[in-house]
């Protein structure tokens, strides 16, 4: 099963994937990637912050966790602080995810999971 059948499978009766699906059916390509560049400049601002030696809950790791919880909201679905903690729990929990952040930076993932918490609590 490839990603797209396993998202549909896991997620596909819900809200939030019920949106990103009627979202992305109306992107051009140029959108996919402006999409792909925010969640990537979000994603920095988190490893920017961790690279300075900022804990999770400094106001720069912080402010990065909501940059990219806004990216989710901004292209895919109403992303719920709620949601964003789930999705930070996966981004540990299941390697492909996990993987995709420890290439960027060891220590990564649990980080940007850690701020999206602290920024979750701010709530």
């Amino acid at each position: 099963m490839n990603m797209e059948e396993e998202a549909k499978a896991r997620w596909g009766q819900t809200p939030a994937y019920k949106q990103s699906q009627e979202r992305l059916a109306k992107y051009s390509p140029e959108d996919i990637e402006e999409a792909a560049q925010e969640m990537h400049a979000a994603t920095l601002q988190v490893l920017g912050a961790m690279q300075r030696g900022l804990p999770a809950d400094s106001e720069a790791a912080i402010a990065g966790a909501e940059a990219h919880r806004q990216a989710i909201s901004k292209w895919w679905y109403d992303c719920t602080f709620e949601i964003h903690t789930g999705l930070a729990e996966m981004y540990l929990a299941d390697e492909r995810f996990r993987n995709n952040y420890e290439d960027q930076a060891e220590g990564l993932a649990q980080y940007l999971r850690d701020a999206t918490f602290a920024n979750a609590a701010l709530t």
